[in-house]
């Protein structure tokens, strides 16, 4: 969708965070050795190594699953998935122009790999397992000339039973030979393209079974290198189609082989599932008067964070990538293997995001198994807290500054110092399904919390300072501070929480919780279609508002006698507070519901993101838009307007950050 169709003006999108680690082969690095390639969400990103500028090309309906650059870097291509019974596309970029050249529907469900030929004259492309047939393959020319009106030439080719294909790999010396690789088989395949005839060739495996994820031609196009699931290597004699060589025969990389990258002709580099980079030797010996491959483990070997899904050389091989599946690239030197984390993000579905009070330079965001701290300017992450096999649903942070509180999906409310990450207190069974929406009062004090039982709770916080043993300490709430040595005594700080009330109107998940400015009441939102206004005095209910929705979101205007909600009805509500009367409604998006809002600190423009994904700007009073944000490839989350006012940050569901311009106003 472009700006033309919609009528408005465009946010100006000053960078993203976010990378697809998922997708084998999900990063590469262009052959004018400056620009990274990878994928995020229905997106195929093209990002300046230094500078971190980005450029997104758009055009996909579903999530990209593979990619391909041509080696004269002119071309790229990307094939997505989609739902089962429908089409799925391939897309061939013009890298300098940055647009679409062409588009070619003919795979069912899944487009698995692609592949440019030596001379970028052909792309070639197979389908995935519910393609309708074990091995669908085809081959589309290169369009030469800048005309949508020519059809590439197509050759489709068909085998049964031939197993589930996972790779493919074009040679390096000819635009007529190519590799394809999955389940217990290896095809070497010889294209007739005038004749439009293409004959494969199976290697034979001997008493080898194996599942092949990986194959690299060796820079002759003698040898083939395949990864296997296994955790070893086969060496194949493209000539004769048999195996070589079969490496190691003891000792497996645990996890299987996931990636592999041929540096020249005496090295290789693989990557595992457990994490290890190593560098592999390629040589030579003489056996009975017969010249034999080999291959050896080197010293240079390091452990990253996550399965290795890429490894992409920069150059000759000075230089190389390495990405993870959980969304982490590291820069490693070719010649030390020293290496070191360059660009990390969520590889899951963000679900909340936060500003400190007065700063914009550093925002929090949740997810699964982890809060991250992120840089503002430099978009890097500065900080995360991990909790493994939990979800993060909600956060907040305390107004000084000096903690950030958060529910998960074990029931429990977690708070954490934010210069370190550690833990201050926990609150257990602070709800009976998960803790969904959480708040602070501005005096820290106090906690309101929403549960997915539909209860609002609130609770107490005091901190006392407690002379603790080293050899004894005493917990008021499981608490990680400063321990002493021996028996020494030492002052450190302890939390208490206690719960004041238990607000029990909401038949459903509270959605999102919000408090006034003077901490004397609150408002929540449920998917039981209700918003209540708390006393957080009483304690009792001010007001209710009832509308054929599931609530997703509510926010206080500036003056704080209006609200203003949103949800799956796709509708913008304005409420008065008095009387719980509505004022105005808004039709804010034509496809999905509204999942995140909010408002300027004058109360002049609101925005709001939800499952059409796009970022929206409106005027509070006119209720018009006036500038759209376009790029978001999966369904917007949460979104938050910075403190200094000139700046959006919207999350989605692919686990992208997008930071935004908010215009003046």
């Amino acid at each position: 969708m472009s700006t033309e169709h919609l009528g408005y003006e465009q946010l100006n999108l000053r960078g993203v965070i976010g990378f697809n680690g998922s997708v084998e082969d999900c990063l590469h690095v262009h052959p004018d050795r400056q620009n990274f390639v990878y994928a995020l969400g229905c997106a195929v990103v093209i990002e300046d190594i230094n500078s971190r500028k980005q450029n997104l090309l758009q055009g996909h309906t579903s999530n990209v699953v593979c990619l391909a650059v041509s080696r004269d870097g002119c071309y790229l291509a990307s094939g997505q998935i989609t739902h089962m019974g429908y089409k799925a596309d391939i897309i061939l970029w013009d890298y300098a122009e940055k647009r679409e050249r062409a588009r070619f529907v003919l795979h069912n469900v899944k487009v698995q790999a692609l592949a440019f030929s030596p001379n970028s004259k052909y792309l070639a492309s197979i389908g995935g397992q519910d393609d309708g047939r074990h091995e669908n393959l085809a081959i589309f020319t290169r369009i030469l000339v800048l005309s949508y009106g020519r059809y590439p030439i197509m050759l489709p080719f068909v085998l049964l039973n031939a197993g589930i294909t996972r790779t493919l790999v074009y040679a390096n010396l000819t635009d007529d030979m190519f590799f394809t690789g999955g389940d217990s088989i290896l095809r070497i395949w010889n294209a007739d393209v005038p004749n439009r005839k293409i004959r494969p060739t199976d290697c034979n495996f001997r008493q080898y079974k194996r599942t092949i994820l990986k194959v690299v031609p060796n820079n002759q196009d003698e040898l083939l290198f395949c990864a296997t699931t296994s955790g070893d290597i086969l060496a194949v004699r493209i000539s004769s189609a048999l195996v070589q060589l079969v490496f190691p025969e003891r000792d497996k990389f645990s996890l299987g082989i996931t990636s592999l990258c041929l540096v020249d002709d005496s090295s290789l580099i693989i990557g595992t599932g457990e994490g290890i980079v190593q560098m592999l030797s390629i040589g030579h010996r003489v056996n009975k008067m017969n010249c034999e491959l080999t291959l050896g483990r080197t010293p240079m070997q390091r452990s990253v964070m996550g399965a290795v899904k890429a490894i992409t050389l920069r150059g000759e091989g000075h230089q190389f990538f390495v990405a993870t599946d959980k969304s982490q690239i590291y820069r490693f030197d070719g010649s030390t293997f020293e290496h070191e984390l360059i660009n990390s993000c969520h590889y899951s579905p963000i679900n909340d995001i936060k500003f400190p009070e007065n700063c914009s330079d550093l925002f929090v965001t949740s997810s699964y198994e982890d809060i991250r701290v992120f840089h503002t300017p430099s978009q890097q992450e500065l900080l995360r807290i991990n909790i493994p096999n939990l979800v993060c649903f909600t956060i907040d942070i305390a107004k000084d500054g000096t903690s950030i509180v958060s529910g998960w999906d074990d029931s429990r409310i977690r708070a954490f110092y934010p210069e370190t990450g550690r833990l201050m207190y926990t609150v257990n069974d602070a709800h009976k399904k998960g803790v969904t929406a959480i708040a602070a009062t501005a005096d820290g004090g106090r906690l309101i919390s929403g549960g997915g039982e539909g209860q609002v709770r609130v609770w107490q916080v005091r901190e006392i300072i407690s002379k603790v043993s080293g050899k004894n300490r005493l917990y008021a709430h499981r608490c990680r501070g400063d321990g002493a040595e021996g028996g020494a005594k030492v002052e450190q700080p302890m939390f208490v929480t206690t719960l004041l009330a238990t607000l029990k109107e909401h038949a459903n998940t509270v959605s999102c919780i919000k408090i006034t400015k003077d901490d004397k009441a609150c408002a929540s939102s449920s998917a039981d279609g209700t918003c209540i206004v708390w006393s957080l005095v009483e304690f009792t209910r001010l007001q209710i508002i009832f509308a054929n929705t599931l609530f997703r979101v509510v926010c206080f205007h500036t003056s704080e006698v209006q609200l203003l909600t949103a949800g799956t009805d796709r509708k913008i509500g304005y409420w008065e507070m008095y009387d719980g009367s509505q004022i105005r409604e808004l039709e804010a998006s034509r496809s999905g519901s509204i999942n995140g809002m909010d408002l300027t600190k004058d109360g002049v423009i609101f925005v709001t993101g939800g499952d059409d994904k796009i970022v929206k700007v409106w005027r509070y009073s006119e209720g018009d838009v006036t500038h759209v944000g376009l790029g978001h490839s999966s369904p917007i989350t949460r979104l938050m307007i910075a403190p200094n006012q000139r700046l959006v940050v919207s999350v989605s569901e692919d686990g992208g950050i997008f930071l935004w311009d908010l215009p003046p106003h």
